[in-house]
């Protein structure tokens, strides 16, 4: 009887997260990242606007409470492609984990294009 009374109660119900937090969390980390220009959008056509985990430049599966990720890319010109994505898998995983505590499986890196465009709209 002593153990039922030292017993921690939590409160009733749980909670859950829509895919479309975890897509947004991930556009914003990934977007954050210096060499990110921007978003590209997610290949397979028709088929992805199907898909309850998938918007502009990213697509998220989520199985047994843990994260998967595919992010598309632009770079800007001159960056170095391998350090940004591994920049952007990190300030991914970092702000699924703090941010609703889920476990990231994988996140990986598409890059789709090389932004040309100088800053200031010339060529």
């Amino acid at each position: 009887m002593a153990e039922q009374q030292h017993e921690v109660r939590r409160a009733p119900g749980t909670t859950t997260i829509a895919p479309g937090v975890l897509v947004r969390i991930a556009q914003l980390a990934a977007i954050s990242v210096p060499g990110v220009s921007s978003l590209a959008p997610v290949p397979g056509g028709v088929n992805r606007l199907f898909r309850s985990g998938s918007s502009d430049g990213v697509r998220v599966d989520v199985d047994d409470n843990r994260v998967s990720t595919d992010l598309f890319l632009t770079l800007s010109h001159g960056v170095d492609a391998r350090k940004v994505s591994r920049d952007v898998q990190r300030a991914v995983a970092r702000a699924i984990e703090d941010m609703v505590g889920m476990q990231v499986e994988c996140i990986d890196v598409h890059i789709q294009e090389i932004d040309f465009e100088q800053p200031g709209g010339g060529e």
